[in-house]
């Protein structure tokens, strides 16, 4: 595997992944393991080959053998028939006959037949074979036939001799011959034990490095990455290479790399969990006080503080609000939204005003809604939702270093319905998402647009406009700045609901 950059190598970021150069191997079981099971396949398959060998192997020696007797029977008689019209002596013949291995041998020439030499001659014969031209079938047969029923037979056996029209026959008992088989067939099945145990033996070696070697690192790995997940020097580091392992090696590698990185984020959120429950307790009895002393700017007799009053009990009602829900960010289920129809524009005003843009900034908030436009929604936790889009807009306008002369600070929020579905937009002129931010969009604690940002705000928008069934997402714009859409359907109307507003109407 090739070596990684600094990057990517955990040692770069805890000394103490260096101490793991390679994962260690198990300890190797020879006939349990997958090496065992494969040497011990190698033998078979070669065993099974040399098996299907052998059947055309034992057949082509049967068809020598029987050659060579007839070579051996002709060449005594073309001697004896050199010798005419002297007639072989009978102790001649016998002795003739004992050195073929033969009972008899007859000359066959110019379309005649002689009898050479006889010796208790049988008064018929078993079987007969021609070696003139034999069928490969045909000679497997016949060796199969030999190995199983010979031994007791007379057989009669003829062929030319050599490349002339005369031929030789004889007639013998097939006992040598089946004697002859055996010993090949032990022979061969030796060789084949030999040759297969040889070969596995080689491809098991090879194999068990190629193979078998990286394959036990990776599954030492694993182990003690399963044990210790924490421990940056458990993180797998193979060899180089292009192969399968190679690949499988390296997948690992990232595969444990981003498990570390999630394990992390877990324990951080855990540690974060237990430090908003203990502030959250302690918030909501400070918000409680100041809940009960603003309710007193009420009775006060003055214009500026009456027109603050509602809107600072309001923000104080929902900081309560929020802090009894705060806990309920990463559960399994939400609370579902209490939905009803509500007026946007007089939503998106309490949105600026909650913002509370200086005038002296420069950056200009404008509401492109109609005055009618309602929608379905939990006004609470709609608000939520255009409010931290919001703010996310009103810090990138006023982050250091943006902006320049002649450019527009603006945030505008508009939205529209088509059908059954309101679409709300909120755009603004700012520098635009970064890359990272846009890959990690919605990911709490990873798709923060600036330094020392949650990302925690879309987390939330997002949940939150699921939670009524719509979509949120980020819209690619020719011009610079961040542009979010946000489509919210209204909930299905049952036929009883419908007949009873269109009675009302009427």
């Amino acid at each position: 595997m090739p070596m990684r950059d600094q990057g990517d190598n955990p040692s770069a970021e805890n000394p103490a992944a260096g101490e793991a150069v390679r994962a260690p191997c198990p300890p190797a079981r020879m006939f349990g393991g997958l090496s065992g099971k494969l040497l011990w396949l190698t033998v078979f398959f070669i065993m099974l080959a040399e098996i299907l060998i052998f059947f055309p192997s034992v057949a082509s020696m049967r068809v020598r053998w029987l050659q060579d007797r007839l070579n051996t029977a002709a060449a005594a008689a073309i001697v004896i028939d050199g010798l005419q019209p002297v007639e072989l002596p009978r102790a001649l013949q016998k002795e003739t006959l004992e050195a073929t291995g033969t009972k008899a041998i007859v000359l066959r020439k110019d379309g005649t037949s002689r009898l050479l030499a006889t010796t208790d001659m049988p008064a018929s014969v078993d079987e007969a074979y021609d070696l003139t031209d034999v069928p490969p079938v045909t000679a497997i047969r016949d060796a199969l036939d030999t190995l199983v029923f010979g031994g007791s037979r007379i057989i009669r056996v003829y062929g030319p001799v050599g490349e002339t029209n005369t031929g030789v026959e004889v007639v013998m008992k097939d006992r040598p011959l089946r004697r002859a088989m055996f010993v090949y067939s032990r022979n061969v099945l030796l060789l084949s034990v030999l040759i297969s145990l040889f070969t596995a033996t080689l491809i098991f070696f090879a194999i068990n490095r190629i193979l078998i070697g990286p394959i036990r690192r990776l599954t030492g790995s694993m182990q003690q990455f399963s044990s210790d997940p924490d421990n940056p020097a458990h993180i797998y580091i193979g060899d180089g290479g292009r192969d399968e392992l190679a690949v499988a090696g390296r997948n690992l590698t990232s595969m444990q790399m981003e498990l570390q990185k999630t394990l992390k984020q877990q324990k951080n959120l855990a540690a974060l969990g237990l430090a908003v429950s203990k502030i959250n307790h302690d918030m909501r009895n400070i918000l409680a006080s100041a809940q009960l002393m603003s309710d007193r700017l009420v009775d006060v007799d003055d214009p500026m503080v009456k027109s603050f009053a509602p809107k600072l009990l309001r923000t104080i009602d929902r900081a309560v609000g929020y802090t009894t829900e705060v806990l309920s960010y990463g559960k399994a289920s939400e609370s579902a939204p209490r939905r009803r129809h509500i007026r946007l524009l007089e939503l998106i005003q309490d949105v600026k005003d909650m913002l509370a843009i200086d005038p002296q900034s420069g950056i200009e908030f404008a509401e492109q809604i109609g005055a009618e436009l309602e929608v379905d929604a939990d006004g609470e936790q709609l608000f939520r939702v255009i409010h931290n889009l919001c703010r996310n807009a009103l810090q990138a306008l006023t982050s250091p270093g943006e902006g320049g002369p002649g450019s527009v600070s603006r945030i505008t929020v508009s939205a529209q319905r088509v059908g059954s579905v309101v679409s709300i937009t909120v755009d603004d002129t700012g520098p635009g998402m970064p890359l990272k931010a846009r890959q990690n969009l919605f990911a709490a604690f990873r798709g923060s647009a600036r330094s020392g940002g949650t990302g925690l705000g879309l987390t939330i928008a997002r949940e939150l406009v699921l939670a009524h069934g719509g979509t949120i997402a980020l819209v690619e714009k020719p011009t610079v700045g961040t542009q979010f859409r946000i489509e919210i359907p209204d909930r299905p109307v049952s036929l009883e609901d419908y007949r009873s507003r269109t009675h009302v109407e009427k």
